[in-house]
């Protein structure tokens, strides 16, 4: 039992100090199926699951991981650029607790996103099961629990406060009142985004309460351009479904920047996503795609009329598509965003490189 612990003390010294090397300790990322890196897989009754050929086909595997993506996906990049391995899934750290599995460490950071989850608990409906954003806040305050039992406080506030907290979600509460008639006779479009916005800022505010400084908050996509709303509109863009993009991205940001008047401590950087794909839908060819409105895998128009199944059509070149399957980009399209998120492009007030440097 001594030696057990001496060496739990030990890996967890060793975890510490190989973190403070880096340029962040830690990535904790919350969000839904664009940074989903496997959480979902272990859901019995959840429909949304990367686990069908095609996949991961460029990952060195070739094989499904949870990720809807033909590759990498922006939780995973956004670690590469820190140097840092990608954080894992909650539940597969979970899953190795509960079957006595030595040494989990949740110092190195963790994901919690959750392919279909939103903001608001009921976004999911479509999809059946998901962890909405409410249950991801949850879940880190047990991992915060869990650390302050392992750490000294000083050592635990320090990482906490020098990690990300990388927060991408937003996507599915706009599909859910986008194609549901009852929904916006019920309620306003402004009055829904602002309760986005504020719903958004209670669950901010719980990890702030739990250790969390720096935050890379994601904005809302052009999501009329993805292919599965581009086949309701002759190939084009549909202009309702990016207008509400739109407006919930202006009352995020008025949020964030109310947020920070009132927590003087808070750092964070705003990724204007919206602008950043429209852009590359506008420009394709300066960034190296042939093709910003067909997904590459799927069936029917613009491989959007289903979705990415084996039996579906593949494109043979994934780095000339925008789009991997009918809403979700491919690494290729993801890898550029990243790396955006580095320039003041379309960051504000600060980007991350500035972020990581406070």
């Amino acid at each position: 039992m001594g030696n057990t612990l001496l060496l739990f003390i030990s890996f967890f010294i060793f975890s510490l100090g190989h973190l403070e090397a880096q340029k962040a300790p830690a990535v904790y990322v919350f969000g839904d199926s664009l940074v989903d890196v496997g959480n979902n897989n272990y859901l019995a009754l959840s429909v949304e699951k990367a686990i069908l050929p095609h996949y991961g086909i460029d990952l060195p595997t070739k094989k499904p991981s949870g990720r809807f993506s033909n590759g990498k996906n922006a939780a995973d990049l956004i670690a590469e650029k820190l140097g840092l391995p990608t954080s894992p899934p909650y539940l597969s750290l979970v899953s190795k607790v509960h079957s006595n599995k030595k040494n989990v460490s949740f110092l190195g950071g963790v994901n919690f996103a959750s392919g279909g989850a939103g903001i608001f608990n009921g976004s999911d409906d479509g999809f059946r099961q998901s962890i909405p954003l409410t249950k991801q806040v949850e879940y880190y305050t047990k991992v915060y629990e869990l650390l302050k039992q392992q750490i000294e406080a000083s050592t635990l506030e320090k990482h906490l406060s020098k990690s990300i907290f990388f927060v991408v979600i937003g996507s599915n509460d706009i599909f859910r009142y986008s194609d549901s008639k009852d929904l916006q006779k019920k309620i306003a479009l402004q009055q829904y985004v602002d309760s986005m916005a504020s719903t958004l800022n209670v669950q901010l505010q719980r990890l702030y309460n739990s250790g969390a400084k720096k935050f890379e908050i994601v904005g809302v996509s052009a999501i009329g351009c993805c292919p599965a709303y581009r086949i309701r509109n002759k190939t084009e863009c549909v202009s309702e479904t990016n207008y509400l993009s739109f407006k919930y991205n202006e009352a995020l940001q008025s949020m964030l920047k109310k947020w920070k008047l009132e927590n003087k401590d808070i750092s964070y950087s705003y990724f204007d996503t919206y602008a950043a794909i429209e852009d590359l839908v506008h420009n394709p060819t300066s960034y190296g795609f042939a093709n910003v409105k067909a997904a590459c895998c799927g069936l029917g128009e613009l491989n959007a009329e289903f979705p990415c199944l084996p039996i579906s059509n593949l494109c043979s070149n994934r780095h000339d598509h925008v789009f991997w399957d009918p809403f979700h980009p491919t690494e290729a399209a993801a890898r550029i965003l990243v790396n955006e998120l580095f320039s003041s492009k379309y960051t504000s007030p600060i980007n991350m490189e500035q972020l990581l440097a406070i």
